[in-house]
């Protein structure tokens, strides 16, 4: 292997381990290994995604050392995997991967451009259009992923299914191993990620939300993002974290409601409100008012 077939390597792997904000070739390995577990569709899927943002990025002429970072890829990815998750793996399934991953990676670029913390909003926007398309106007029928349930178990499978979920992957193991994936590269911020998880999923309880859905990780996955994004080793982080984790709970039970596609909306949303809170308010406003505030509404 020559060294700028490792480096295309590479800048893929990063670009899957982008999806939870990991720049590491590792992670991104790991990441995709716990995909193929899932199914070997969506890690193909995965993999063709993460490949056609990069190279999108690359034909376009975007900024080599964000490219490398692996900015173009994360949203790619999710593209690539949520339409084989809800869709069977039909040939206009696996043109809108490509076109999907390619559009994606434009909308990153263009709120890269606009210095915005888009987050993962280029795959929503993406998978929101195409969901609509194959569920309206082109109909596709639906995977049998979308029916799977898993039984009722304990907080750390939960916890698990939490990571899991984040890249569609319901399985025990590969919860696991995306949690492994995040712990080799940032201990502190996988483990910020199970008290995200454990917190939404007792929150989810708290508020009624069916059982089930809670202990599938549904409530969880969007929390996981949160606490990963603000977390830090100085201890106001949790503080941001916790409050962008309740916020990503509460949106996701509001758009549950509504009956709108979730995806990593709560998370994208969440992230910006905390975002604007942390650079108008004191940290020590924070401390003493948010804190407080916050224990109080969960007991």
């Amino acid at each position: 292997m020559n060294a700028k077939s490792f480096l295309l390597g590479r800048t893929i792997f990063r670009g899957i381990g982008q999806i939870m904000l990991q720049e590491n070739g590792w992670t991104g390995a790991l990441f995709l290994a716990g995909i193929f577990y899932g199914s070997y569709i969506s890690g193909i899927a995965a993999l063709l995604a993460a490949i056609t943002g990069t190279l999108t990025a690359k034909f376009l002429k975007y900024d080599r050392t964000a490219i490398e970072q692996g900015l173009y890829g994360f949203s790619a990815t999710l593209v690539g995997v949520a339409l084989t998750f809800y869709f069977k793996p039909v040939p206009a399934i696996w043109l809108a991967v490509i076109a999907g991953a390619a559009t994606a990676t434009i909308i990153q670029h263009f709120l890269i451009w606009k210095n915005v913390p888009g987050f993962t909003l280029p795959f929503i926007l993406v998978s929101w259009v195409l969901l609509y398309f194959f569920h309206h106007a082109y109909v596709v029928t639906n995977s049998l992923a979308i029916g799977e349930v898993f039984p009722d178990e304990d907080d750390f499978v939960t916890s698990a299914r939490g990571f899991g979920e984040v890249i569609f992957q319901g399985s025990n193991l590969a919860g696991i191993i995306f949690f492994l994936a995040v712990f080799i590269n940032k201990p502190i911020v996988a483990l910020y990620g199970v008290a995200g998880a454990l917190l939404s999923a007792y929150l989810s309880v708290r508020i009624g939300e069916p059982s089930l859905a809670i202990h599938m990780g549904l409530f969880s996955f969007n929390a996981v993002l949160c606490a990963i994004t603000f977390a830090d080793e100085k201890p106001k982080a949790g503080i941001f974290v916790l409050t962008a984790v309740v916020l990503s709970v509460l949106i996701d039970v509001w758009m549950l409601q509504m009956n709108y596609s979730v995806l990593t909306f709560p998370f994208v949303a969440a992230s910006w409100i905390t975002l604007v809170l942390k650079k108008m308010l004191p940290a020590q406003w924070f401390n003493s008012v948010v804190l407080k505030k916050l224990s109080q509404d969960i007991k």
